[in-house]
Protein backbone atom coordinates (compact mmCIF):
# COMPACT_ATOMS: atom_id res chain seq x y z
CA UNK A 1 0.00 0.00 0.00
CA UNK A 2 1.29 3.24 -0.63
CA UNK A 3 2.09 6.08 1.77
CA UNK A 4 -0.06 7.11 4.43
CA UNK A 5 0.36 10.58 6.21
CA UNK A 6 -1.79 10.24 9.41
CA UNK A 7 -2.92 12.36 11.33
CA UNK A 8 -1.04 13.55 14.41
CA UNK A 9 -3.06 14.09 17.55
CA UNK A 10 -3.15 17.57 17.25
CA UNK A 11 -4.32 17.22 13.99
CA UNK A 12 -6.85 15.12 15.39
CA UNK A 13 -8.28 17.32 17.89
CA UNK A 14 -8.23 20.08 14.90
CA UNK A 15 -10.18 17.56 12.75
CA UNK A 16 -12.74 17.23 15.46
CA UNK A 17 -12.98 20.84 15.77
CA UNK A 18 -13.40 21.83 12.20
CA UNK A 19 -15.52 19.25 11.57
CA UNK A 20 -17.69 19.89 14.76
CA UNK A 21 -17.78 23.46 13.13
CA UNK A 22 -18.62 22.23 9.51
CA UNK A 23 -22.05 20.23 10.81
CA UNK A 24 -23.49 23.29 12.68
CA UNK A 25 -22.83 25.18 9.02
CA UNK A 26 -20.11 27.26 10.09
CA UNK A 27 -16.68 27.32 8.08
CA UNK A 28 -15.27 27.35 4.40
CA UNK A 29 -18.08 27.09 1.89
CA UNK A 30 -16.50 23.98 0.58
CA UNK A 31 -15.82 22.11 3.60
CA UNK A 32 -18.20 19.30 4.25
CA UNK A 33 -18.12 16.68 6.73
CA UNK A 34 -17.81 13.16 5.33
CA UNK A 35 -19.53 10.03 6.58
CA UNK A 36 -18.34 6.38 5.04
CA UNK A 37 -19.25 3.09 6.49
CA UNK A 38 -16.29 0.99 7.64
CA UNK A 39 -15.35 -1.95 5.52
CA UNK A 40 -14.68 -4.40 8.17
CA UNK A 41 -16.63 -2.91 11.40
CA UNK A 42 -19.36 -1.37 9.40
CA UNK A 43 -19.26 1.85 11.83
CA UNK A 44 -19.46 5.21 10.25
CA UNK A 45 -16.68 7.27 10.64
CA UNK A 46 -16.90 11.21 9.81
CA UNK A 47 -14.15 13.69 8.92
CA UNK A 48 -13.78 17.10 7.63
CA UNK A 49 -13.02 17.28 3.27
CA UNK A 50 -12.27 20.02 1.24
CA UNK A 51 -14.86 19.51 -2.11
CA UNK A 52 -13.42 20.35 -5.46
CA UNK A 53 -15.64 21.63 -8.29
CA UNK A 54 -13.58 21.31 -11.22
CA UNK A 55 -14.83 21.12 -14.99
CA UNK A 56 -18.33 20.95 -14.12
CA UNK A 57 -17.96 17.67 -11.55
CA UNK A 58 -17.33 17.22 -8.01
CA UNK A 59 -14.66 15.91 -6.98
CA UNK A 60 -13.27 14.65 -3.46
CA UNK A 61 -9.32 13.94 -2.91
CA UNK A 62 -7.69 12.22 -0.31
CA UNK A 63 -4.33 14.44 0.41
CA UNK A 64 -3.25 12.00 3.27
CA UNK A 65 -2.71 9.20 0.95
CA UNK A 66 -4.26 5.79 0.85
CA UNK A 67 -6.05 6.67 4.05
CA UNK A 68 -8.65 4.27 6.07
CA UNK A 69 -11.32 6.50 4.43
CA UNK A 70 -10.25 6.53 1.44
CA UNK A 71 -10.38 2.76 1.43
CA UNK A 72 -13.70 2.62 3.15
CA UNK A 73 -15.38 5.09 0.41
CA UNK A 74 -13.59 3.03 -1.92
CA UNK A 75 -14.57 -0.31 -0.60
CA UNK A 76 -18.34 1.42 0.00
CA UNK A 77 -19.11 3.20 -3.16
CA UNK A 78 -20.75 6.04 -1.63
CA UNK A 79 -20.57 8.03 1.08
CA UNK A 80 -22.67 11.20 2.63
CA UNK A 81 -21.28 14.58 2.90
CA UNK A 82 -22.79 17.43 5.46
CA UNK A 83 -22.72 20.59 5.92
CA UNK A 84 -24.87 22.42 8.92
CA UNK A 85 -29.07 20.76 8.18
CA UNK A 86 -28.15 19.67 4.97
CA UNK A 87 -26.91 16.07 3.84
CA UNK A 88 -26.07 14.77 0.96
CA UNK A 89 -25.67 11.13 -0.53
CA UNK A 90 -23.32 10.51 -3.62
CA UNK A 91 -21.94 7.21 -5.33
CA UNK A 92 -18.20 7.27 -6.21
CA UNK A 93 -16.21 7.03 -9.16
CA UNK A 94 -12.45 5.94 -8.34
CA UNK A 95 -10.30 8.14 -10.59
CA UNK A 96 -7.76 6.34 -12.62
CA UNK A 97 -4.04 7.27 -12.39
CA UNK A 98 -4.62 9.12 -15.81
CA UNK A 99 -7.59 11.22 -15.08
CA UNK A 100 -5.91 12.30 -11.60
CA UNK A 101 -3.45 14.94 -12.79
CA UNK A 102 -5.74 18.06 -13.80
CA UNK A 103 -7.60 16.81 -10.99
CA UNK A 104 -4.83 17.37 -8.86
CA UNK A 105 -3.69 19.97 -9.75
CA UNK A 106 -6.56 22.03 -9.40
CA UNK A 107 -6.91 20.56 -5.89
CA UNK A 108 -3.88 21.61 -4.57
CA UNK A 109 -3.98 24.92 -6.43
CA UNK A 110 -7.21 25.39 -4.39
CA UNK A 111 -6.58 24.25 -0.92
CA UNK A 112 -2.75 24.96 -0.49
CA UNK A 113 -3.21 26.06 2.59
CA UNK A 114 -4.70 23.37 3.76
CA UNK A 115 -3.42 20.32 2.03
CA UNK A 116 0.19 22.03 0.40
CA UNK A 117 1.97 19.94 2.93
CA UNK A 118 0.94 16.55 1.63
CA UNK A 119 2.31 16.94 -1.77
CA UNK A 120 5.65 17.24 -2.72
CA UNK A 121 4.57 20.19 -5.24
CA UNK A 122 4.07 23.31 -5.03
CA UNK A 123 0.69 24.88 -5.80
CA UNK A 124 0.78 26.26 -9.51
CA UNK A 125 2.90 23.37 -11.24
CA UNK A 126 1.63 22.35 -14.26
CA UNK A 127 -0.62 19.09 -14.81
CA UNK A 128 2.34 16.77 -16.60
CA UNK A 129 4.23 17.18 -13.17
CA UNK A 130 1.06 15.50 -11.23
CA UNK A 131 1.36 12.13 -13.21
CA UNK A 132 4.49 10.56 -11.54
CA UNK A 133 2.53 10.87 -7.63
CA UNK A 134 -0.69 10.34 -8.87
CA UNK A 135 -1.20 7.17 -7.63
CA UNK A 136 0.00 7.87 -4.10
CA UNK A 137 -3.54 10.48 -3.87
CA UNK A 138 -7.03 8.49 -4.20
CA UNK A 139 -9.75 10.71 -6.20
CA UNK A 140 -13.23 10.03 -6.39
CA UNK A 141 -15.84 11.98 -9.07
CA UNK A 142 -18.87 12.15 -6.89
CA UNK A 143 -22.44 12.38 -8.49
CA UNK A 144 -25.50 12.57 -6.23
CA UNK A 145 -27.50 9.11 -5.08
Amino acid sequence: MAEVRAPNAIERVFNALVGALVRAGIGKPKMRVLEVRGRKSGKVYSLPVDLLQFAGKTYLVAPRGHTQWAQNAAAAGVVTLRRGKASTQYRLRALTAAEKPPVLKAYLDEFNSEVGRFFPLPAGSPPDAFAPIADRYPAFELTQS
